[in-house]
């Protein structure tokens, strides 16, 4: 029968027992230390002790502590739920108050080379975490990266507000752009730093192997033209129409619902108040009111629901009598995007090649024909992917289950969409969290990009970093550029890259500075949306204990930054963001609105948490206890 510390008062037997189990795991931390003394000897002196205390902390969690930590409580001592940065210190601490209570006499003083005392780790972390993303921002802890939408390049005011607002690091996505347009972002930034007198970390972050889908094959050149209604289908507000010389093309001088190309000859003789008679692709009798006329072009409007092709022919009638018909033909209409209607149950086909891709056909009957047809921009893929493991499309929008793999194709099941099905269209991400993918971390357009990146960035992500060989690729090719070395970031978005998160940080941590970039994106789909809370609460962990700063990305704070308003999951969500070292805001029209509300909920949460530590600053709801009653006879 098990011992266990019961609600009476604890016995030397009780302490004698914590002590023995508390003890024997500490001898394994010092162990498995021992063991890899060949790896820390690799470590870079300013992360030596980091390192050590990384491995101190791996061994004590090969354990499930549950039933030592509850006993640990019982007995008044700490349960060694907050030793991440500090692992053999806290461990040391509470086996010298239990030799104390079990009666012991000068007991031994412990000690293990290399381990750190508590305000050691903090500070460590402290010190690694500016060197990272520079100094903080006064009264938060946490720094806030900014990702820089391709209007940084040419709007001065853009980058000059974000920076003056909070921003500490700016992000450039090597995936968009070009060197021209990152230069001119950087430029824009130095010329802030100057006039403000602040100082921002330029971070860049190669694309990577991401597996998207192949193109498809246009959709129809069809314009339609809808006019707005109100719930009983009454027009509101007509449908713009903006008609234009084919061989001179203008845009609309404001918002349209559509733009026509037609002869230049014929909209010159158009007049303000005329009709325009039309044939619609469905064999629909339109109208067209002419309603302004300008020299660029002419402005019309439609009260009826209208569709449009090249060759509609398009019809006015001129002159008082209204006798003599003009006519003209819409000129080329360029093709809609085209995109893949999937259901529960359909079966996708997937092909190595980019051919285009293209929707199932039926038959009469609505049956399936062939089945609906997509590419992939990797087709080594193909050579790593096995029948049975699943696939996502999409961010997980649209799940679904390989059932043969062949040659040229993959065949896939659709187990997972909208009960109203999802739309599959070109340039979509590909999931495969089940394959073990031999793909290169680094492609060659991330080598060319990492010439640029060496020479101006602070930092440089690694995306899709899944082995530790992937670290020392990037580690090698910044030693043969030579020069400035950015420090590395480590972008955690696939299961493996996951699993293998401690090699991988034991690797970085061969040179003198990195960090951990959560990604929540592609990791939801990787690990799996319900697991996502937990996974990235053990990548946090496991970073602090080797003091290596962590940025919190996507998503956070998406909906305000894009429409102007956040959800209410998103608040919350942005305030779990102090947890790490940094907080990765992404682009959008609301983004420098985004950046203080972010700022505002990170400096609120300073003074309740720091990490796993409540903060116990003045409750104001304890201001509000009532008063005790006093009985008026006494």
């Amino acid at each position: 029968m098990e011992h266990s510390v019961t609600n009476s008062s604890p016995t030397c037997e009780d302490y004698e027992l914590v002590l023995r189990e508390l003890a024997t795991l500490r001898a394994e931390m010092v162990i498995e230390a021992d063991r890899s003394r060949s790896l820390l000897d690799q470590i870079h002196p300013c992360n030596q002790e980091s390192a050590r205390n990384l491995l101190h902390y791996l061994a004590l969690r090969h354990h499930d502590l549950r039933p030592l930590q509850l006993r640990l409580a019982a007995l008044g001592l700490s349960s060694l739920g907050r030793a991440e940065s500090h692992v053999m210190a806290t461990v040391d601490a509470v086996l010298d108050v239990l030799h104390r209570l079990a009666g012991h006499s000068a007991e031994p003083a412990l000690s293990e080379s290399g381990s750190i005392d508590f305000a050691t780790g903090e500070r460590l972390l402290v010190e690694h975490t500016e060197t990272l993303l520079g100094p903080a921002s006064p009264g938060r802890w946490v720094r806030i990266m900014v990702t820089m939408p391709s209007e940084a390049a040419d709007d001065y005011r853009l980058v000059h507000d974000l920076l003056q607002q909070g921003m500490e690091c700016m992000r450039i996505n090597c995936a968009h752009d070009d060197a021209a347009t990152w230069t001119r972002m950087i430029e824009n930034l130095r010329r802030a730093e100057r006039s403000l007198g602040k100082t921002c970390r330029v971070i860049m972050d190669l694309g990577g192997p991401k597996l998207r889908t192949g193109p498809l094959e246009p959709g129809p050149a069809v314009i339609k033209i809808r006019p707005h209604r109100d719930v009983y289908g009454r027009v509101t507000a007509p449908a713009r129409v903006w008609l234009f010389a084919a061989t001179k093309p203008q845009p609309s001088p404001s918002p349209s619902n559509a733009c026509l190309p037609v002869s230049e000859s014929w909209l010159s003789r158009l007049q303000q108040g005329e009709e325009i008679q039309l044939t619609d692709a469905r064999g629909s009798s339109r109208t067209l009111t002419i309603v302004d006329l300008t020299d660029e072009g002419c402005w019309a409007e439609a009260n009826q629901t209208t569709y449009v092709i090249s060759g509609t022919v398009l019809k006015h009638e001129h002159g008082v009598a209204k006798t003599k018909h003009r006519e003209a033909a819409v000129d080329e209409i360029p093709a809609t995007e085209n995109y893949l209607t999937l259901y529960q149950g359909d079966q996708l086909i997937v092909t190595r090649n980019l051919e285009l891709g293209r929707p199932a056909t039926h038959d009469s009957a609505g049956q399936v024909l062939t089945p609906s047809q997509i590419g992939c921009t990797i087709p080594d893929v193909f050579n790593d992917v096995r029948a049975g493991q699943s696939i996502w499309f999409d961010d997980g929008k649209i799940g679904g289950v390989i059932e043969k793999v062949e040659s040229t194709r993959i065949l896939v099941r659709i187990t997972q969409t909208r009960l109203s099905g999802a739309k599959l269209r070109s340039d979509k991400g590909i999931n495969l969290p089940e394959s073990n993918l031999s793909l290169n971390a680094l492609t060659d357009k991330d080598l060319e990009d990492l010439i640029f990146v060496a020479q101006h960035a602070d930092v440089v992500e690694m995306s899709f970093a899944n082995r530790a060989e992937d670290v020392e690729m990037l580690q090698q090719h910044l030693k043969r550029l030579g020069g400035h070395e950015p420090a590395i970031v480590l972008k955690i978005e696939t299961r493996r890259g996951f699993e293998n998160l401690p090699d991988m940080l034991l690797t970085a941590m061969r040179s003198p500075c990195c960090g951990v970039m959560i990604a929540r994106g592609d990791l939801a789909v990787e690990s799996g949306f319900e697991r996502l809370a937990e996974v990235q609460e053990e990548i946090l962990w496991i970073c602090e204990a080797a003091h290596v700063p962590v940025i919190w990305a996507t998503q956070v704070l998406e909906t305000l930054a894009k429409e102007g308003m956040p959800s209410r999951a998103e608040i919350t969500d942005a305030a779990m963001g102090h947890r790490a070292e940094c907080v990765m805001l992404n682009k959008g029209p609301h983004v420098l609105h985004a950046v203080q509300t972010l700022d505002d909920i990170l400096r609120r949460m300073q003074s309740h948490q720091t990490k796993k530590r409540a903060m116990l600053r003045e409750l104001r709801l304890a201001t509000h206890t009532p008063s005790a009653k006093v009985d008026p006879n006494t």
